[in-house]
Protein backbone atom coordinates (compact mmCIF):
# COMPACT_ATOMS: atom_id res chain seq x y z
CA UNK A 1 0.00 0.00 0.00
CA UNK A 2 1.40 3.13 -1.04
CA UNK A 3 0.20 6.67 0.13
CA UNK A 4 -0.11 10.01 -2.20
CA UNK A 5 -0.53 13.41 -1.38
CA UNK A 6 -3.91 15.38 -2.34
CA UNK A 7 -1.73 17.61 -4.08
CA UNK A 8 0.13 15.53 -6.54
CA UNK A 9 4.12 16.73 -5.74
CA UNK A 10 5.14 15.30 -2.93
CA UNK A 11 6.35 12.00 -2.54
CA UNK A 12 4.69 8.48 -2.87
CA UNK A 13 5.38 7.08 0.85
CA UNK A 14 4.40 3.52 2.65
CA UNK A 15 2.25 3.33 5.58
CA UNK A 16 4.95 4.34 8.60
CA UNK A 17 5.90 7.05 6.65
CA UNK A 18 2.54 8.47 5.97
CA UNK A 19 1.90 8.29 9.54
CA UNK A 20 5.17 9.91 11.14
CA UNK A 21 5.35 12.54 8.30
CA UNK A 22 1.41 13.84 8.50
CA UNK A 23 1.11 16.99 6.34
CA UNK A 24 2.72 16.22 2.72
CA UNK A 25 5.79 18.07 1.47
CA UNK A 26 3.41 19.84 -0.78
CA UNK A 27 0.81 21.24 1.80
CA UNK A 28 -1.36 18.16 1.01
CA UNK A 29 -2.75 15.34 2.73
CA UNK A 30 -1.59 11.58 2.30
CA UNK A 31 -4.50 9.02 1.20
CA UNK A 32 -4.01 5.76 -0.12
CA UNK A 33 -3.32 4.99 -3.96
CA UNK A 34 -6.08 2.44 -3.77
CA UNK A 35 -8.52 1.29 -1.03
CA UNK A 36 -9.51 -1.98 -0.60
CA UNK A 37 -12.80 -3.38 -1.63
CA UNK A 38 -14.64 -6.19 0.60
CA UNK A 39 -17.37 -8.00 -0.50
CA UNK A 40 -21.03 -8.17 0.95
CA UNK A 41 -19.97 -11.89 1.77
CA UNK A 42 -16.68 -11.04 3.27
CA UNK A 43 -18.65 -7.74 5.49
CA UNK A 44 -21.25 -10.54 6.75
CA UNK A 45 -18.40 -12.71 7.85
CA UNK A 46 -17.39 -10.14 10.45
CA UNK A 47 -20.93 -10.50 12.08
CA UNK A 48 -19.21 -12.18 15.45
CA UNK A 49 -15.99 -10.35 15.75
CA UNK A 50 -15.29 -7.89 19.23
CA UNK A 51 -14.39 -4.53 17.91
CA UNK A 52 -11.10 -5.40 18.37
CA UNK A 53 -10.94 -7.81 16.03
CA UNK A 54 -13.05 -5.82 13.49
CA UNK A 55 -10.82 -3.15 13.66
CA UNK A 56 -7.80 -5.83 12.74
CA UNK A 57 -9.14 -6.94 9.67
CA UNK A 58 -10.64 -3.56 8.79
CA UNK A 59 -6.67 -2.15 8.96
CA UNK A 60 -4.60 -4.62 7.76
CA UNK A 61 -4.95 -3.75 4.10
CA UNK A 62 -3.92 -0.46 4.74
CA UNK A 63 -0.96 -1.60 6.96
CA UNK A 64 -0.03 -3.30 4.24
CA UNK A 65 2.33 -6.21 6.64
CA UNK A 66 4.82 -3.02 7.29
CA UNK A 67 3.32 -4.52 11.36
CA UNK A 68 3.62 -7.84 12.40
CA UNK A 69 0.36 -9.11 12.84
CA UNK A 70 0.63 -10.41 16.68
CA UNK A 71 2.23 -6.65 17.07
CA UNK A 72 -0.53 -4.79 15.43
CA UNK A 73 -3.03 -7.18 17.33
CA UNK A 74 -1.01 -5.86 20.63
CA UNK A 75 -1.66 -2.11 19.54
CA UNK A 76 -5.20 -2.56 18.93
CA UNK A 77 -5.74 -4.32 22.01
CA UNK A 78 -3.72 -1.67 24.44
CA UNK A 79 -5.93 1.22 22.92
CA UNK A 80 -8.83 -0.35 24.10
CA UNK A 81 -7.82 -0.97 27.58
CA UNK A 82 -9.20 1.98 29.01
CA UNK A 83 -12.83 2.04 27.71
CA UNK A 84 -15.56 1.89 30.36
CA UNK A 85 -18.24 -0.03 28.22
CA UNK A 86 -17.32 -3.59 27.21
CA UNK A 87 -18.83 -2.87 23.23
CA UNK A 88 -16.44 0.02 23.02
CA UNK A 89 -19.33 1.63 21.07
CA UNK A 90 -22.65 0.81 22.21
CA UNK A 91 -25.77 1.56 19.97
CA UNK A 92 -28.84 2.97 21.48
CA UNK A 93 -32.26 3.48 20.12
CA UNK A 94 -33.63 7.15 20.47
CA UNK A 95 -36.61 6.99 18.14
CA UNK A 96 -38.21 4.62 15.10
CA UNK A 97 -35.17 3.27 12.96
CA UNK A 98 -32.48 5.98 14.80
CA UNK A 99 -29.70 4.95 16.90
CA UNK A 100 -27.21 6.93 18.82
CA UNK A 101 -23.60 5.01 18.42
CA UNK A 102 -21.85 5.92 21.57
CA UNK A 103 -18.51 7.14 21.04
CA UNK A 104 -17.51 8.87 24.34
CA UNK A 105 -16.18 5.64 26.73
CA UNK A 106 -12.93 5.99 26.37
CA UNK A 107 -10.55 8.03 28.46
CA UNK A 108 -11.42 11.32 27.70
CA UNK A 109 -15.15 11.03 26.76
CA UNK A 110 -14.66 11.55 23.44
CA UNK A 111 -14.40 10.48 20.07
CA UNK A 112 -11.00 11.23 19.51
CA UNK A 113 -9.99 8.65 21.70
CA UNK A 114 -10.58 5.88 19.17
CA UNK A 115 -8.53 7.17 17.09
CA UNK A 116 -5.90 8.71 19.31
CA UNK A 117 -5.15 5.78 21.68
CA UNK A 118 -4.30 3.77 18.58
CA UNK A 119 -2.17 6.61 17.32
CA UNK A 120 -0.54 7.02 20.21
CA UNK A 121 0.57 2.99 21.04
CA UNK A 122 1.18 3.06 17.28
CA UNK A 123 3.62 6.00 17.56
CA UNK A 124 5.48 4.21 20.50
CA UNK A 125 6.22 0.99 18.86
CA UNK A 126 7.10 2.53 15.46
CA UNK A 127 9.96 4.90 17.15
CA UNK A 128 11.06 1.86 19.44
CA UNK A 129 11.91 -0.07 16.71
CA UNK A 130 13.17 2.65 14.63
CA UNK A 131 15.30 4.22 17.93
CA UNK A 132 13.85 7.79 16.99
CA UNK A 133 11.79 10.28 19.14
CA UNK A 134 9.61 12.71 17.50
CA UNK A 135 7.55 16.01 18.32
CA UNK A 136 3.89 15.90 18.32
CA UNK A 137 2.02 18.93 17.39
CA UNK A 138 -0.99 19.31 17.69
CA UNK A 139 -4.59 22.06 17.35
CA UNK A 140 -7.65 21.11 19.15
CA UNK A 141 -11.18 22.73 19.32
CA UNK A 142 -11.41 20.75 22.42
CA UNK A 143 -11.49 16.99 22.22
CA UNK A 144 -8.09 16.19 20.51
CA UNK A 145 -6.18 17.48 22.49
CA UNK A 146 -7.21 15.71 25.09
CA UNK A 147 -7.08 12.22 23.71
CA UNK A 148 -4.00 12.80 21.91
CA UNK A 149 -2.29 14.14 25.54
CA UNK A 150 -3.70 10.98 27.10
CA UNK A 151 -2.36 8.67 24.18
CA UNK A 152 1.22 10.05 24.67
CA UNK A 153 1.43 10.82 27.81
CA UNK A 154 2.99 7.59 28.60
CA UNK A 155 4.90 7.74 25.63
CA UNK A 156 8.70 7.05 25.74
CA UNK A 157 9.59 8.58 22.26
CA UNK A 158 7.35 11.32 22.21
CA UNK A 159 6.81 15.08 23.26
CA UNK A 160 4.00 16.84 22.64
CA UNK A 161 2.33 20.14 22.16
CA UNK A 162 -0.70 20.82 21.83
CA UNK A 163 -2.27 23.83 21.13
CA UNK A 164 -5.97 25.08 22.07
CA UNK A 165 -7.74 28.74 21.52
CA UNK A 166 -7.61 30.73 24.23
CA UNK A 167 -10.96 31.06 26.61
CA UNK A 168 -12.67 29.15 23.51
CA UNK A 169 -13.03 25.54 25.18
CA UNK A 170 -14.70 24.30 27.88
CA UNK A 171 -13.54 23.96 31.49
CA UNK A 172 -13.33 20.33 31.07
CA UNK A 173 -12.10 20.38 27.74
CA UNK A 174 -9.15 22.94 28.65
CA UNK A 175 -8.40 20.51 32.68
CA UNK A 176 -8.12 17.12 30.40
CA UNK A 177 -5.77 18.55 28.75
CA UNK A 178 -3.96 20.64 31.28
CA UNK A 179 -4.42 18.69 34.21
CA UNK A 180 -1.61 16.85 32.77
CA UNK A 181 1.66 16.80 34.41
CA UNK A 182 3.97 14.36 32.47
CA UNK A 183 7.21 15.60 31.70
CA UNK A 184 6.64 15.03 28.27
CA UNK A 185 2.91 17.08 28.12
CA UNK A 186 2.89 20.78 27.29
CA UNK A 187 -0.39 22.38 26.76
CA UNK A 188 -0.01 26.10 24.98
CA UNK A 189 -3.53 28.39 24.69
CA UNK A 190 -3.04 30.55 21.23
CA UNK A 191 -4.92 34.11 21.54
CA UNK A 192 -7.42 33.15 18.82
CA UNK A 193 -9.51 31.35 17.28
CA UNK A 194 -9.25 26.93 16.27
CA UNK A 195 -8.35 27.89 12.66
CA UNK A 196 -5.30 30.15 14.25
CA UNK A 197 -3.90 26.91 15.91
CA UNK A 198 -4.20 24.97 12.92
CA UNK A 199 -2.34 27.64 10.98
CA UNK A 200 0.08 27.58 13.22
CA UNK A 201 0.45 24.18 13.16
CA UNK A 202 0.29 24.08 9.55
CA UNK A 203 3.27 26.66 9.12
CA UNK A 204 5.87 24.85 11.86
CA UNK A 205 5.32 21.67 9.14
CA UNK A 206 5.78 23.75 6.44
CA UNK A 207 9.17 24.95 7.85
CA UNK A 208 11.11 22.50 10.78
CA UNK A 209 14.07 24.36 10.58
CA UNK A 210 13.23 25.75 14.62
CA UNK A 211 13.57 22.26 16.13
CA UNK A 212 17.00 21.15 17.05
CA UNK A 213 18.91 18.58 14.64
CA UNK A 214 17.12 14.77 14.72
CA UNK A 215 13.68 16.14 16.14
CA UNK A 216 10.65 16.64 13.42
CA UNK A 217 7.52 16.63 13.97
CA UNK A 218 4.54 14.18 13.81
CA UNK A 219 0.79 15.59 13.52
CA UNK A 220 -1.81 13.82 15.61
CA UNK A 221 -4.87 16.41 13.93
CA UNK A 222 -6.84 14.35 11.62
CA UNK A 223 -4.46 15.46 8.71
CA UNK A 224 -2.53 11.93 10.09
CA UNK A 225 -4.02 9.41 8.27
CA UNK A 226 -3.89 6.79 11.02
CA UNK A 227 -6.62 8.83 12.53
CA UNK A 228 -8.83 8.71 9.75
CA UNK A 229 -7.94 4.89 9.26
CA UNK A 230 -8.95 4.01 12.74
CA UNK A 231 -12.34 6.14 12.78
CA UNK A 232 -13.26 3.86 9.36
CA UNK A 233 -13.93 0.55 12.06
CA UNK A 234 -17.05 2.08 13.75
CA UNK A 235 -19.06 2.48 10.76
CA UNK A 236 -18.71 -1.23 9.67
CA UNK A 237 -18.80 -1.88 13.51
CA UNK A 238 -22.86 -0.20 13.79
CA UNK A 239 -23.67 -1.61 10.60
CA UNK A 240 -23.18 -4.88 11.23
CA UNK A 241 -25.10 -4.54 14.50
CA UNK A 242 -27.90 -3.49 12.48
CA UNK A 243 -27.85 -5.81 10.16
CA UNK A 244 -25.96 -4.85 7.73
CA UNK A 245 -24.28 -5.35 5.24
CA UNK A 246 -27.75 -7.07 3.82
CA UNK A 247 -29.40 -4.03 4.34
CA UNK A 248 -28.24 -0.51 3.82
CA UNK A 249 -27.65 2.37 6.48
CA UNK A 250 -27.23 5.90 7.14
CA UNK A 251 -25.30 8.26 9.33
CA UNK A 252 -25.60 11.72 10.66
CA UNK A 253 -22.52 13.00 12.18
CA UNK A 254 -21.39 16.02 13.86
CA UNK A 255 -18.86 17.81 11.45
CA UNK A 256 -15.91 20.26 12.28
CA UNK A 257 -12.78 19.53 10.49
CA UNK A 258 -14.73 16.65 8.37
CA UNK A 259 -12.15 14.35 9.33
CA UNK A 260 -15.40 11.80 11.01
CA UNK A 261 -17.44 12.14 8.36
CA UNK A 262 -14.75 11.50 5.91
CA UNK A 263 -13.77 7.96 7.82
CA UNK A 264 -17.56 7.18 6.71
CA UNK A 265 -17.40 7.89 3.10
CA UNK A 266 -13.91 5.48 3.33
CA UNK A 267 -16.46 2.80 4.50
CA UNK A 268 -18.75 3.36 1.79
CA UNK A 269 -15.85 3.37 -1.04
CA UNK A 270 -14.99 0.22 0.58
CA UNK A 271 -18.29 -2.19 0.03
CA UNK A 272 -19.76 -0.78 3.44
CA UNK A 273 -23.63 -0.21 2.13
CA UNK A 274 -23.92 3.59 3.09
CA UNK A 275 -27.28 5.26 1.78
CA UNK A 276 -26.51 8.50 3.02
CA UNK A 277 -23.94 10.62 4.87
CA UNK A 278 -25.30 13.78 6.88
CA UNK A 279 -23.32 16.99 7.17
CA UNK A 280 -24.41 18.35 10.63
CA UNK A 281 -23.26 21.49 12.13
CA UNK A 282 -23.61 24.55 13.71
CA UNK A 283 -23.64 28.32 12.95
CA UNK A 284 -19.89 28.17 11.27
CA UNK A 285 -21.37 26.33 8.53
CA UNK A 286 -19.06 26.57 5.83
CA UNK A 287 -19.55 22.93 4.71
CA UNK A 288 -23.65 22.93 5.08
CA UNK A 289 -23.08 26.35 2.36
CA UNK A 290 -21.13 24.35 0.07
CA UNK A 291 -23.25 21.40 -0.26
CA UNK A 292 -26.61 24.04 -0.24
CA UNK A 293 -25.42 26.65 -2.19
CA UNK A 294 -22.08 26.22 -3.80
CA UNK A 295 -20.60 28.61 -0.85
CA UNK A 296 -17.28 27.47 0.29
CA UNK A 297 -16.40 31.12 1.50
CA UNK A 298 -14.98 32.32 4.71
CA UNK A 299 -16.91 33.83 7.08
CA UNK A 300 -16.23 35.76 10.41
CA UNK A 301 -16.21 32.25 13.16
CA UNK A 302 -18.99 32.64 15.79
CA UNK A 303 -18.09 30.93 19.19
CA UNK A 304 -21.17 28.61 20.33
CA UNK A 305 -22.27 25.85 22.56
CA UNK A 306 -21.12 23.36 20.48
CA UNK A 307 -17.34 24.71 20.26
CA UNK A 308 -15.61 21.22 18.53
CA UNK A 309 -17.54 22.36 15.57
CA UNK A 310 -16.41 26.11 16.03
CA UNK A 311 -14.26 25.87 12.98
CA UNK A 312 -14.10 27.61 9.17
CA UNK A 313 -11.44 25.65 7.90
CA UNK A 314 -12.19 22.00 7.53
CA UNK A 315 -8.81 20.90 6.65
CA UNK A 316 -10.45 17.36 5.65
CA UNK A 317 -12.47 18.42 3.21
CA UNK A 318 -9.39 18.61 0.68
CA UNK A 319 -9.12 14.70 0.69
CA UNK A 320 -12.66 14.87 -0.57
CA UNK A 321 -11.71 17.19 -3.29
CA UNK A 322 -9.27 15.15 -4.28
CA UNK A 323 -11.62 12.15 -4.77
CA UNK A 324 -14.38 14.71 -6.84
CA UNK A 325 -11.99 16.10 -8.90
CA UNK A 326 -11.17 12.48 -9.72
CA UNK A 327 -7.55 12.78 -8.02
CA UNK A 328 -6.23 15.63 -9.93
CA UNK A 329 -4.01 17.40 -7.29
CA UNK A 330 -3.53 20.50 -9.29
CA UNK A 331 -7.18 20.94 -9.52
CA UNK A 332 -7.38 20.56 -6.00
CA UNK A 333 -4.24 23.32 -5.38
CA UNK A 334 -5.88 25.78 -7.64
CA UNK A 335 -9.27 25.33 -5.62
CA UNK A 336 -7.63 25.53 -2.03
CA UNK A 337 -5.71 28.54 -3.42
CA UNK A 338 -9.12 30.03 -3.90
CA UNK A 339 -9.83 29.26 -0.59
CA UNK A 340 -6.85 31.25 0.59
CA UNK A 341 -7.90 34.23 -0.95
CA UNK A 342 -11.76 33.54 0.09
CA UNK A 343 -13.79 31.87 -1.40
CA UNK A 344 -13.78 28.64 -3.40
CA UNK A 345 -16.65 26.90 -5.79
CA UNK A 346 -16.85 23.61 -7.06
CA UNK A 347 -17.63 22.35 -10.01
CA UNK A 348 -21.37 21.04 -11.28
CA UNK A 349 -19.73 17.63 -11.50
CA UNK A 350 -18.32 17.41 -8.62
CA UNK A 351 -21.12 19.19 -6.49
CA UNK A 352 -22.97 16.55 -8.03
CA UNK A 353 -21.36 13.73 -6.95
CA UNK A 354 -21.07 15.06 -3.43
CA UNK A 355 -24.62 15.64 -3.55
CA UNK A 356 -25.32 12.04 -4.07
CA UNK A 357 -23.43 11.34 -0.98
CA UNK A 358 -23.92 13.53 1.36
CA UNK A 359 -26.67 15.78 2.92
CA UNK A 360 -27.11 18.49 5.64
CA UNK A 361 -28.21 20.44 8.04
CA UNK A 362 -27.18 23.56 10.50
CA UNK A 363 -28.92 24.97 13.82
CA UNK A 364 -27.64 27.65 16.35
CA UNK A 365 -27.56 27.54 19.82
CA UNK A 366 -31.06 27.79 20.76
CA UNK A 367 -32.24 25.11 18.25
CA UNK A 368 -29.31 22.84 19.81
CA UNK A 369 -31.08 23.59 22.78
CA UNK A 370 -34.28 22.47 21.90
CA UNK A 371 -33.05 19.54 20.50
CA UNK A 372 -30.98 18.24 23.95
CA UNK A 373 -34.53 19.32 25.76
CA UNK A 374 -36.90 17.60 23.83
CA UNK A 375 -34.41 14.18 23.10
CA UNK A 376 -34.33 13.67 27.07
CA UNK A 377 -38.03 14.87 27.32
CA UNK A 378 -39.33 11.74 24.65
CA UNK A 379 -36.06 9.15 25.76
CA UNK A 380 -34.85 10.08 28.82
CA UNK A 381 -31.18 10.06 26.41
CA UNK A 382 -29.16 12.71 27.64
CA UNK A 383 -27.17 14.05 24.61
CA UNK A 384 -24.09 16.75 24.71
CA UNK A 385 -24.66 19.63 22.11
CA UNK A 386 -22.69 18.64 19.26
CA UNK A 387 -24.92 14.78 19.31
CA UNK A 388 -28.31 16.63 19.50
CA UNK A 389 -26.77 18.82 16.50
CA UNK A 390 -26.47 15.50 14.95
CA UNK A 391 -29.95 13.80 15.83
CA UNK A 392 -31.64 17.06 14.59
CA UNK A 393 -29.83 16.43 11.32
CA UNK A 394 -30.56 13.25 10.89
CA UNK A 395 -34.60 14.19 11.31
CA UNK A 396 -34.26 16.77 8.95
CA UNK A 397 -32.11 14.91 6.24
CA UNK A 398 -32.96 11.44 6.46
CA UNK A 399 -34.29 10.45 2.54
CA UNK A 400 -35.74 7.24 3.65
CA UNK A 401 -37.51 6.31 6.71
CA UNK A 402 -37.05 2.50 5.90
CA UNK A 403 -33.47 3.20 6.24
CA UNK A 404 -31.75 2.86 9.62
CA UNK A 405 -29.97 6.03 10.90
CA UNK A 406 -27.24 5.71 12.98
CA UNK A 407 -26.53 9.32 14.72
CA UNK A 408 -22.52 9.73 16.24
CA UNK A 409 -22.51 10.47 20.41
CA UNK A 410 -18.86 12.24 19.71
CA UNK A 411 -19.03 13.07 23.29
CA UNK A 412 -20.24 12.71 27.11
CA UNK A 413 -22.61 15.54 27.93
CA UNK A 414 -20.74 16.59 31.10
CA UNK A 415 -17.39 17.78 28.64
CA UNK A 416 -20.25 21.00 27.67
CA UNK A 417 -21.74 22.59 31.36
CA UNK A 418 -22.58 25.54 29.44
CA UNK A 419 -25.18 23.54 27.54
CA UNK A 420 -26.04 20.68 29.23
CA UNK A 421 -27.30 23.15 32.54
CA UNK A 422 -29.33 25.01 30.31
CA UNK A 423 -31.33 22.00 28.80
CA UNK A 424 -30.60 18.81 31.18
CA UNK A 425 -31.06 17.76 34.31
CA UNK A 426 -28.02 17.90 37.04
CA UNK A 427 -27.89 14.16 37.38
CA UNK A 428 -27.54 13.45 33.48
CA UNK A 429 -24.24 15.25 33.20
CA UNK A 430 -21.97 14.79 35.77
CA UNK A 431 -17.97 13.90 35.46
CA UNK A 432 -17.62 9.90 35.73
CA UNK A 433 -16.18 8.97 39.18
CA UNK A 434 -12.31 8.45 37.64
CA UNK A 435 -12.48 12.51 36.07
CA UNK A 436 -14.91 13.26 39.70
CA UNK A 437 -12.09 15.33 40.82
CA UNK A 438 -11.31 17.13 37.76
CA UNK A 439 -11.87 20.83 38.52
CA UNK A 440 -10.25 20.69 42.15
CA UNK A 441 -6.64 19.22 39.82
CA UNK A 442 -3.72 21.91 39.39
CA UNK A 443 -3.28 22.91 35.93
CA UNK A 444 -0.34 23.82 33.86
CA UNK A 445 0.01 25.68 30.14
CA UNK A 446 1.57 28.84 28.65
CA UNK A 447 -0.97 31.69 27.42
CA UNK A 448 0.34 32.78 23.77
CA UNK A 449 -0.09 35.41 21.59
CA UNK A 450 -1.08 34.29 17.57
CA UNK A 451 2.68 34.27 16.57
CA UNK A 452 4.79 31.19 15.35
CA UNK A 453 7.68 32.92 15.97
CA UNK A 454 6.70 32.94 20.24
CA UNK A 455 5.63 29.20 19.37
CA UNK A 456 8.28 28.30 18.50
CA UNK A 457 10.83 29.80 20.70
CA UNK A 458 8.40 28.23 23.63
CA UNK A 459 9.02 24.37 21.56
CA UNK A 460 12.81 24.97 21.86
CA UNK A 461 12.95 25.95 25.31
CA UNK A 462 10.96 23.26 26.25
CA UNK A 463 12.80 20.40 24.08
Amino acid sequence: MRYISTRGKAPKLNFEQAVLTGLAADGGLYVPESLPLFSSKEIASWQKLSYQELMLVVVQPFVDGEIEEAELKQIIAKSFDGFRHAAIAPLVQCGHNEWVLELFHGPTLAFKDFALQFLGHLLDAILARRKQKLVVLGATSGDTGSAAIEGCRNCENVDIFILHPWQRVSDVQRRQMTTVLSDNVFNIAVKGNFDDCQNLVKKSFADQSFLADGRQLVAVNSINWARIMAQIVYYFYAALALGGPSRPISFSVPTGNFGDIFAGYLARQMGLPVEQLIIATNQNDILHRCLRANDHSKHELIHSISPSMDIMVSSNFERLLFDLYERDGAVVSKLLADFESGSMSLSEAALSKARDVFSSSRLDDQQTLDTMRSVYDSTAYAADPHTAIGIAAARQCRSNQATPVVCMATAHPAKFPQAATQALPASEYQLPAHLSDLLERAERYEVIENNSSELHEYMRKNL
